[in-house]
């Protein structure tokens, strides 16, 4: 089991361009691509990781925008899982 992220940690999640969900202890980022095929195969990359990491987002894809929202359920809050798949996501959407 994973423990929930320090404020060091969170601070320095925060400080890759993700925000704190309003009334949770989660964090949420916005990705636009070019078009739907960009952003589908951004997801599709990001759910291979996330089955891989046993750790599944929560998101939403209208066109070619994707809304992802991370917390550790397990947790009830942020964990060094969120942190790593965010890191992995960031770096698939380029």
């Amino acid at each position: 089991m994973t423990d929930r992220l320090d404020d060091q940690e969170r601070a320095a999640l925060l400080e890759t361009g993700w925000e704190m969900v309003n009334g949770r202890d989660a964090v949420k980022k916005t990705y636009v691509f070019p078009n739907f095929v960009e952003a589908f195969g951004f997801m599709t990359r990001a759910a291979i990781w996330a089955e891989k990491l046993n750790h599944h987002p929560e998101w939403f894809n209208v066109y070619k925008t994707v809304e992802v929202t991370l917390t550790t359920h397990d947790v009830g809050g942020l964990s060094a899982l969120d942190a790593k798949l965010a890191a992995k996501m960031d770096a698939l959407a380029g």
